[in-house]
């Protein structure tokens, strides 16, 4: 069954490993565990490391570009980057990885929203206008700081939708605060994506959606991805399991129905072991990687979800959104 990853922080991992001077580094961590569960596409993050901020988030991102590009050139039998739907297709027939790539947070444009096209000439697709900082064009949500005010988009931010919408590019809302999510659905007339979040109600997390937001994002034939990190799923994070995805998810299907739900793990526990070498023993994600996959998708059965409605989940609900914008 084809599967779509629709965020996965891979660039930022590739870079640092490829700066210490390894190669092939996709084929040699993930390459094999991708092809073992079925996940044919992935959308790839580039994240700006705060050390980058704000002189070199420009550079540092087109580093990572620049090191997909290198690792296509080294294993193009393997992968290959997508984009458009085309390519996805080409993907799909070849029995290659199609990467797609998605700006996490707009620090790499600063304050140029011509540089848009730039990323977009170089094959970016998506476009999340902030992460948890605050940025030209938005504010993020803070995930370890409370702060009493924050706001929604600026008239950069505004700018940046239209170029987007211009381009073909893909709008992701996920990390916006309340008020930014307000101002996208105000200032876009487009589908959105939400590529890694989860529901409020059930766990009460200023990252997380509410009902109303999911009911809006469904509304305009956007799709929700489900987010594997343990803060997001349960209020007692290390308790957090794959069973607490299933629920989640089952939630997104009693308030958009199962055509606007999708995923989006956002794995961090292997990354930030290997980038920082971490002694923490805190608990990351609730799915320790795709090798677990099929634990959620007995827990999805069990919640009722049909083959059909798995297959949609997995793979079509994106892909029909994708097939729409990205010509």
């Amino acid at each position: 069954m084809f599967r779509v990853d629709a965020h996965f922080d891979l660039l930022c991992f590739v870079y640092e490993k490829r700066a210490k001077g390894e190669t092939r580094v996709i084929e040699k961590y993930f390459y094999d565990n991708w092809i073992k569960n079925n996940f044919n596409i992935i959308v790839s993050s580039i994240f700006i490391d705060s050390i980058f901020i704000p002189e070199m988030a420009l550079r540092n991102a087109l580093d990572q570009i620049s090191c997909l590009y290198e690792e296509i050139a080294e294993t193009p039998e393997k992968i290959m980057l997508c984009k458009n739907y085309i390519d996805i297709e080409k993907a799909e027939k070849e029995n290659k990885i199609g990467i797609l790539m998605s700006l996490e947070g707009s620090e790499p444009i600063g304050n140029d929203p011509f540089l848009l096209r730039t990323f977009y000439e170089l094959g970016v697709r998506f476009i999340g206008l902030a992460w948890n900082r605050r940025t030209y064009c938005a504010d993020g949500i803070p995930v370890c700081k409370n702060l009493n005010k924050q706001y929604g988009l600026t008239d950069l931010g505004i700018d940046l939708l239209s170029k987007a919408k211009e381009l073909g590019m893909i709008v992701d809302v996920s990390h916006l605060t309340d008020q930014g999510f307000e101002d996208v659905m105000t200032f876009y007339d487009m589908p959105v994506i939400a590529s890694h979040s989860n529901c409020r109600t059930l766990t009460d997390h200023l990252r997380n959606l509410t009902d109303v937001q999911m009911k809006k994002i469904a509304q305009r034939g956007g799709v929700v991805g489900i987010n594997s990190f343990s803060l997001f799923l349960n209020k007692e994070p290390l308790k957090a399991c794959i069973s607490d995805m299933a629920e989640h998810m089952s939630h997104m299907r009693s308030i958009m129905g199962t055509d606007h739900i999708g995923l989006g793990f956002d794995f961090c526990s292997h990354i930030r072991s290997s980038l920082y070498e971490s002694e923490e023993k805190d608990k990351f994600d609730a799915m320790n990687g795709y090798d677990e996959f099929w634990i959620l998708d007995k827990e999805l059965s069990k919640k009722g979800f049909s083959e059909d409605e798995r297959e949609r989940v997995y793979s079509k609900n994106f892909l029909r959104l994708y097939s729409q914008i990205l010509q």
